[in-house]
C-alpha cells in the first residue's frame, strides 16, 4: 500500500540527509539573500518583487499599475502626470566645475573618477547641441570640431582642437577668427587647462573668436535658414564663453568683476534662460554679502509660472531666516510661540525642504559633500550636492541659520506624510529622482533616498529562511539522532492526510485496479 511506501522510505533516510538538505537549504537561501540585497542596494528594489510584478503578474491576469486604468483621466491628474515627468528631466548644473582645473586635479590627488559616463555623455549631447550646426561639414575646421564633440577620449577630443586651431591658422588671415576656433579654445579652457587663470587666458581668446563669428552671422541671419542656424549657434557659443570668464573672474575672487559681466550678459541675451545665468548671480551677490540685490533678483526669478530649483527656494529661506536666526531660540519659542517674522522663516524653510528634501542633510554636515556632478536632477539628491557645494559657506555666514534650519526643517515631513502621493506646495514627489541620481553621481557615493525606503519583504523573508535553515543545520549536525526523530515525525504528521486520503481511495477501488495504478 502506498502508506507503507512512505513510512519505509522515511526510515530509510539517514541523519546525514538531514544534516545535508539543511545546510544545502541554508547555503542557497543565503545566496539569494546577498543578491537581493546587492540588487536592493544598488537599484533600490527587489528582484524578486520586481519579477514578479514585472512578468508573472500579467501572465497571471493581473493589471499593470503603470498603464491607466481610466481613460477617462482628469485634466487636473494629467497636468500633474505632465508635471512629475518634467521634474525627472535631467538640467545642465548652472555652476558645473572645470573637466581639467577641478575634475581632473580631483582625480589625480585621490585616484577617484568625479563624473560618471552617463553625465559626460549628457555634457557630450549639450555640446554638439550648443556648439554645431548642419553646415559645419563644408568647413575642414568645423568638420574637425564636430568630430571632436563626439570623442569620448578626452586626449583625443583635445589634439583635434589643436588640430582644428593649425588648420584655421593657415586658412585663415591673422585676426580673422572662424567659430571652429572659437569652440577649439573653448574645449582647451575646459579640458587641458589645469588652472583657472590658464582656463581664462583660453577662454579669453575664444571671446574674441567668439565676438568676430557673432557679429558676421548677425548680419547675415536674415538670408536663409542655413545662416539662421549658425546664428543660433554663434549666439550659443558667445553666452557661453563670457559666462564662464564670468565663473573665472569669481573663482579667482574678482567677484564684482563677476557680478557685472553676468548682468551685462543677461542684459544682452534675457531670452537665453537655459543658461540659468541668475543662479550664477545669486550665488556672487550672497558672496558680497549684497542682500538688498539677492532679493531683487529673486522678486524677479522665484515666480509662480517659472521652473523652481533648490537655489532659489534656499536662498529665499535663507534671506528670511538672516532676520531672526542670530536670535532665535528653540525653548523661548516653545514658551511664548513663533513671531511673525519667525514663522515666515519657518514657512520658507518648510518649502525649500518640501521642493529638495536632501539638502538639509549636507547644509546640516549629516552627510560628506563630493563635486557636483555636470548634470542635476531638479529635487534629487544630485541638485542638493550643487547647491550645497557652493552655498553651505553663505550659511555659515549667516549667524544661527544652520540652528534655525536645524530645529525646523524636519517639521515639513508632518505637512506631507505621503509625499509621492500629494504635496503641499509643490506636486508630489518624483519617483524617477533615485534611478537618475544613482547614473548621474559616482559609485563611491551613498544616494540619499526621499522618502526612506523600508527593506522589502523578500529580504526579510530570506533573511529569516537563511537563519531557520542554518539552526536546523547545525542542530541536525549536532544532534543526528534526535533531529531525525524530529524530522520523521514532523514527515509523518505532514503526510497524515495524503495517507488518510489514499487509505480512502484504496478502501473504494477494486484491489485488481488499485494495484494497477501504484504499478503505473
Amino acid at each position: 500500500p502506498f502508506p507503507t511506501q512512505i513510512s519505509m522510505f522515511l526510515n530509510t533516510l539517514t541523519p546525514k540527509f538531514y544534516v545535508a538538505l539543511t545546510g544545502t537549504s541554508s547555503l542557497i537561501s543565503g545566496l539569494i539573500l546577498i543578491f537581493e540585497w546587492w540588487y536592493f542596494r544598488k537599484y533600490g528594489t527587489s528582484f524578486i518583487e520586481q519579477v514578479s510584478v514585472s512578468h508573472l503578474r500579467p501572465l497571471l491576469g493581473g493589471v499593470d499599475s503603470s498603464s491607466p486604468s481610466n481613460p477617462n483621466t482628469s485634466n487636473g491628474e494629467a497636468d500633474s502626470n505632465r508635471q512629475s515627468v518634467s521634474e525627472c528631466k535631467v538640467w545642465r548644473n548652472p555652476l558645473n566645475l572645470f573637466r581639467g582645473a577641478e575634475y581632473n586635479r580631483y582625480t589625480w590627488v585621490t585616484g577617484r573618477e568625479p563624473l560618471t559616463y552617463y553625465d559626460m555623455n549628457l555634457s557630450a549631447q549639450d555640446h554638439q547641441t550648443f556648439f554645431t550646426c548642419d553646415s559645419d561639414h563644408l568647413r575642414p575646421a568645423d568638420a574637425i570640431m564636430q568630430k571632436a564633440w563626439r570623442e569620448r577620449n578626452p586626449q583625443a577630443r583635445i589634439s583635434a582642437a589643436h588640430e582644428a586651431l593649425e588648420l584655421e591658422e593657415s586658412f585663415y588671415p591673422p585676426r580673422i577668427y572662424s567659430c571652429s576656433c572659437a569652440t577649439a579654445y573653448i574645449l582647451l579652457a575646459e579640458e587641458e587647462a589645469t588652472t583657472i587663470m590658464e582656463a581664462e587666458r583660453l577662454f579669453k581668446q575664444a571671446l574674441k573668436a567668439g565676438e568676430g563669428c557673432y557679429r558676421r552671422s548677425q548680419q547675415l541671419q536674415h538670408h536663409g535658414t542655413q545662416y539662421e542656424a549658425q546664428h543660433r549657434r554663434d549666439t550659443n557659443v558667445l553666452v557661453y564663453i563670457k559666462r564662464r570668464l564670468a565663473m573665472c573672474s569669481r573663482k579667482l575672487g574678482r567677484t564684482r568683476e563677476a557680478v557685472k559681466m553676468m548682468r551685462d550678459l543677461m542684459k544682452e541675451f534675457p531670452l537665453l534662460s537655459m543658461f540659468n545665468i541668475h543662479e550664477n548671480l545669486l550665488e556672487s551677490l550672497l558672496e558680497l554679502q549684497n542682500y538688498a540685490d539677492v532679493q531683487a533678483v529673486l522678486a524677479k526669478y522665484d515666480d509662480i509660472s517659472l521652473p523652481k530649483s533648490a537655489t532659489i527656494c534656499y536662498t529665499a529661506a535663507l534671506l528670511k531666516a538672516r532676520a531672526v536666526s542670530d536670535k532665535f531660540s528653540p525653548e523661548a519659542a516653545s514658551r511664548r510661540g513663533l513671531s511673525t517674522a519667525e514663522m515666515n522663516a519657518v514657512e520658507a524653510i518648510h518649502r525649500a525642504v518640501e521642493f529638495n528634501p536632501h539638502v538639509p542633510k549636507y547644509l546640516l554636515e549629516m552627510k560628506s559633500l563630493i563635486l557636483p556632478p555636470e548634470h542635476i536632477l531638479k529635487r534629487g539628491d544630485s541638485e542638493a550636492i550643487a547647491y550645497a557645494f557652493f552655498h553651505l559657506q553663505h550659511w555659515k555666514r549667516v549667524e544661527g541659520a544652520l540652528n534655525l534650519l536645524h530645529c525646523t526643517w524636519e517639521g515639513t515631513f508632518r505637512m506631507i506624510p505621503y509625499p509621492l502621493e500629494k504635496g503641499h506646495l509643490f506636486y508630489p514627489y518624483p519617483i524617477c529622482t533615485e534611478t537618475a541620481d544613482r547614473e548621474l553621481l559616482p559609485m563611491f557615493h551613498e544616494v540619499s533616498v526621499y522618502p526612506k525606503k523600508e527593506l522589502p519583504f523578500f529580504i526579510l523573508f530570506t533573511a529569516g529562511l537563511c537563519s531557520f535553515t542554518a539552526m536546523l543545520a547545525l542542530l541536525t549536525h549536532q544532534f543526528p539522532e534526535l533531529m531525525g526523530v524530529f524530522a520523521k515525525a514532523f514527515l509523518s504528521t505532514l503526510f497524515a492526510p495524503l495517507n488518510f486520503i489514499m487509505e480512502k481511495v484504496e478502501s473504494i477501488l477494486p484491489s485488481s485496479l488499485w494495484h494497477q495504478l501504484t504499478r503505473i
